[in-house]
């Protein structure tokens, strides 16, 4: 795009569904960045507005000057700047509402460009954007979050970030409060997001050991039904297109469906990997017909990969679900819609969304009300009975 600036996928950051766009925008080499802020009724601290502008020309305003103005102590009003513990989101949000009407600015803060606190969530995607945009389970797990964010008075921004050198650089950088980290494609992604010390929550468990607060769905829990219904039917040989073996959803789903074949006393069946796409079910389902022909039943690891396995047996002949059933994973819109409809796992997604949001509030804020049970943060699944299986 023509211009003065240089957009790159590293800073582009935007909310979904919020009503709010922020954008930071690299100027090229260097340091400097200009941050924008859109939105309707949004004030970006640091920024005076016209009427304030006069009133700012008659002195720098102090610490003092804006714990008076939002009502409150000095130490209160520092505890916000801190973005410490132990103050209420109505008490935050009147602090934030002075440092932007009196135009406050920290002399140590003075290394970012506009001298702001940090304000907003940063939902960082580890797999780049490719697959962030290809599958819409992101979108409405993300929109779930920043719904709960945006009552309050946060905007969530969004940014994709493949290099754990350019993460911890802009963490580090303190525009933020907290980070969702979605998809992390390795352990050291996830341990540079903790080196910058933000409230941080994953969604989706890890692959590795470490102390880090997480949310999912049972992954293990949903596999394991969807395969004890296929065994249930008296399907004698039931094959599983798994997710990628390096994450941990794809572990979790593949040792389900084992699972409910050690319960069943039964040996498992052919098992074929995709990367959770219609093309690698279509490729997966292929390669099981012309070298394991016997298989009647297929649990795939998603919805895009069972709707690929049931474009491929369509078109080798193959009736379902009377040669071969197919159960998916995921209860997308489209399961419905397929032909035949899909069975399929329910995972809650917008759920998910909304308890990684108040875990996350909760770190931030402090505030015990925010999640009423912060031990949890598994949800469990639902098997939805369609025509396929």
């Amino acid at each position: 795009m023509p211009g003065p600036f240089t957009l790159t996928h590293h800073w582009l950051c935007t909310t979904l569904a919020c009503g709010r766009v922020r954008i930071d925008v690299n100027r090229g080499p260097g340091p400097q960045r200009e941050e924008l802020i859109l939105g309707s009724n949004l004030r970006h601290p640091g920024h005076p507005q016209p009427d304030e502008l006069t009133s700012a020309r008659r002195g720098a305003p102090t610490l003092v000057d804006v714990a008076l103005a939002a009502g409150v102590s000095s130490a209160t009003a520092s505890r916000v700047l801190n973005n410490s513990a132990g103050v209420s989101p109505r008490v935050r949000a009147q602090v934030r509402d002075a440092i932007s009407q009196l135009g406050y600015v920290r002399q140590r803060a003075a290394r970012t460009v506009t001298g702001e606190q940090p304000f907003g969530i940063a939902a960082v995607v580890g797999s780049g954007g490719q697959r962030l945009f290809n599958d819409p389970t992101y979108a409405r797990v993300l929109s779930a979050a920043c719904t709960v964010f945006t009552q309050h008075d946060r905007p969530l921004l969004l940014t994709m970030a493949d290099r754990q050198a350019t993460l911890e650089r802009y963490l580090r950088s303190r525009h933020v409060e907290g980070v969702l980290l979605i998809a992390a494609a390795s352990g050291q992604m996830t341990a540079s997001a903790i080196a910058t010390r933000l409230p941080i929550v994953l969604i989706g468990r890890p692959l590795w050991q470490g102390e880090v607060d997480y949310v999912d769905v049972d992954n293990h829990a949903g596999a394991h039904q969807a395969v004890t219904h296929l065994i249930a039917q008296g399907r004698q040989s039931v094959a599983t297109i798994a997710g990628p073996p390096d994450t941990a959803v794809g572990v979790d789903r593949l040792a389900g469906y084992r699972t409910a074949h050690q319960v069943a006393d039964r040996m498992a069946g052919p098992v074929l990997y995709g990367d959770f796409t219609r093309a690698s079910g279509v490729h997966a389902m292929e390669r099981l017909m012309s070298t394991k022909p016997h298989v009647d039943a297929v649990f795939a690891a998603s919805d895009a990969m069972a709707a690929g396995a049931l474009h491929a047996l369509r078109r080798a002949g193959r009736r379902v679900p009377d040669d071969v059933a197919v159960v998916g994973f995921d209860d997308l819109p489209m399961s419905a819609h397929t032909n035949p409809p899909l069975t399929t796992v329910r995972q809650p997604l917008e759920e998910l969304g909304t308890l990684a949001a108040q875990r996350l509030l909760r770190a931030i804020e402090g505030d015990d009300d925010l999640d009423p049970d912060p031990a949890t943060g598994l949800l469990p699944t639902s098997l939805v009975i369609r025509q396929s299986g």
